[in-house]
């Protein structure tokens, strides 16, 4: 069966990069995937809904040149030195806002990962991930998001830090995504819990128990900092270690917007070459 992955574009380096990642990452296995451009519309301005409508000759020339811009990038990974006989590929051109756009290719087409730039075709230098990101990262909850840095290598990852808190509702349809990728690419899990105790409680060695259940069969240890605070401690173990891949599962929306757009995790984000792996709590 193959893989169906979604890859949002709108024609930036940095999602360039991010299609290149998710080939490169799934170069041995079967995919579809599914190419999505938006051509935004602006629901506060009357005249932007106006021109967005079929027919309208602003609306027309916006679509021909998102298909256009498709038809390129498809171009380049079917007939292109980075055509791959186990990939294929279909486009998607939608007039809406992206969250929407996005939410509702995941469901009619099933989609099981989406793999994304961190920032747009703006690149603000100003924000660590771009709205649109950090809006799929935190709202799309029915498959996990991959997103990608522009400055990402397309090696395969070899290590992959997991933070965890050890009260989290760990289950196995979400940490398939994490495991599939350690066994494929050969990759251990690197575990880390940030102290803000003395010793883990029973409930969170029973949590740290369930997650060595299910990993046993990948490459795994358990790492663990103290007196830091968690964005801090992610940065310096990620850094110190040179790790390829950052995994979390959200498990509530403001998770990220407390946490990674801070200055702390710059190097994680902005500057780094880290793709982040979100997975979700199916419970909320």
């Amino acid at each position: 069966m193959k893989r169906r992955i979604l890859l949002p574009t709108d024609f930036s380096l940095n999602a360039k990069q991010a299609i290149d990642y998710a080939i490169e990452l799934y170069k041995d296995e079967p995919c579809i995937f599914y190419l999505l451009n938006v051509f935004f519309i602006d629901s506060n301005n009357i005249e932007s809904l106006m021109n967005m409508e079929p027919g309208n000759a602003f609306y027309e020339t916006s679509k021909a040149e998102s298909q256009s811009g498709l038809d390129k990038v498809m171009s380049t990974y079917v007939f292109g030195e980075k055509g791959n006989p186990k990939h294929s590929f279909q486009t998607i051109s939608i007039c809406s806002h992206p969250l929407d756009a996005i939410s509702k290719v995941v469901e009619e087409k099933d989609i099981e990962l989406i793999v994304m730039g961190t920032r747009g075709e703006t690149n603000s230098r100003s924000k660590i991930y771009g709205s649109t990101a950090l809006s799929v990262m935190e709202k799309v909850r029915t498959c996990p998001v991959l997103v990608v840095p522009q400055l990402a290598k397309l090696d395969l990852p070899k290590e992959i830090v997991f933070p965890t808190s050890y009260k989290t509702h760990f289950k196995g349809t979400n940490l398939k995504y994490i495991i599939d990728i350690a066994n494929r690419c050969d990759a251990s899990i690197k575990v880390l819990h940030i102290l803000e105790e003395d010793a883990l409680n029973a409930q969170q060695l029973a949590k740290k128990k369930q997650l060595e259940d299910y990993l046993y069969d990948v490459n795994y240890s358990f790492h663990f900092l103290r007196n830091i605070s968690v964005p801090a401690a992610i940065n310096c173990f990620v850094e110190s270690r040179e790790s390829d891949m950052v995994a979390f599962i959200n498990k509530k929306h403001s998770f990220f917007a407390s946490i990674i757009n801070q200055p702390l995790v710059k190097g994680i984000a902005y500057d780094s070459r880290v793709p982040i792996l979100v997975m979700h709590d199916g419970r909320h």
